[in-house]
């Protein structure tokens, strides 16, 4: 790929593609080291496995800041890449951040929600879940919703827009066509159970080719004339959804881990 130094230089100051897939082959499944100086004390150098990401930032998470005593003014720490099968074994078993969840001086959790993650999943998921039986318009309305203008020239949504996946979802409100707090219609999974403390619809809808709506509390399900379930909606929030993302991939990426590991 590269004749010499100078070229293999060139080739990532000009940061083309294959340069990328080179770094995520070599660092597969291979540990770092991150040392946060002064090392007062045994959580000052953990192990991490590490995933790529843009910009020249080390991308820190959360949960472990306490351990580095980190607190975001501008911290500088040291990345070490173990070489030999011993250190790397030793980085896995001993240092990773895993398996530093307790303080070595006293004992207690260090891995724990602070008050920013805490007001954080507060704000995501204070959305209006109050069901539809507290809104005046039908809920079924698949047609576009409808935006009104305020004196404070901000758009208030007298709608509840359906949305296919979470990627529309998302994408809406990345747009500022919907609110992170909106109640919107999003298509769920027929294999995945939806539960729900309403057995009996609060009403049902027909149309004139015989698809028909159960409308609950908190979802509805579309129905041929058969009987058979078309499609599942569920009543949500984006701020759900984004929480329901990041439990999903954090989910996903260990049981990778683990795959991997075994």
């Amino acid at each position: 790929l590269a004749s010499n130094i100078g070229v293999a230089k060139n080739k990532i100051r000009e940061k083309e593609p294959i340069v990328w897939e080179i770094l995520q082959e070599v660092m597969q499944g291979h540990p770092v080291l991150l040392n946060r100086a002064p090392t007062l004390h045994r959580l000052g150098i953990q192990a991490f496995q590490p995933v790529l990401v843009e910009g020249r930032a080390i991308c820190l998470h959360p949960l472990v800041c306490k351990g580095f005593n980190a607190d975001f003014d501008g911290d500088q720490m040291a990345v070490h890449v173990p070489l030999s099968l011993e250190a790397q074994a030793e980085a896995r078993l001993l240092m990773f951040s895993h398996m530093n969840l307790l303080s070595p001086a006293i004992g207690d959790p260090i891995s724990v929600p602070t008050q920013d993650m805490l007001m954080g999943l507060y704000v995501l998921t204070s959305g209006n879940r109050r069901g539809i039986c507290v809104n005046r318009y039908n809920p079924w309305n698949r047609r576009n919703y409808q935006t009104k203008k305020s004196d404070n020239n901000n758009y208030e949504y007298t709608k509840e827009p359906f949305f296919c996946n979470s990627y529309d979802a998302i994408g809406a409100y990345r747009q500022k066509r919907i609110n992170l707090d909106s109640p919107l219609w999003l298509r769920w999974p027929l294999d995945q159970r939806v539960i729900a403390s309403r057995e009996i619809p609060i009403e049902v809808h027909y149309e004139s080719l015989g698809i028909y709506y159960e409308i609950y509390g908190h979802y509805l399900i579309v129905k041929s004339i058969k009987k058979e379930i078309l499609f599942l909606y569920i009543r949500t929030t984006v701020g759900h959804i984004s929480l329901y993302r990041e439990i999903e991939e954090a989910i996903q990426g260990f049981s990778h881990a683990c795959s991997y590991g075994t």
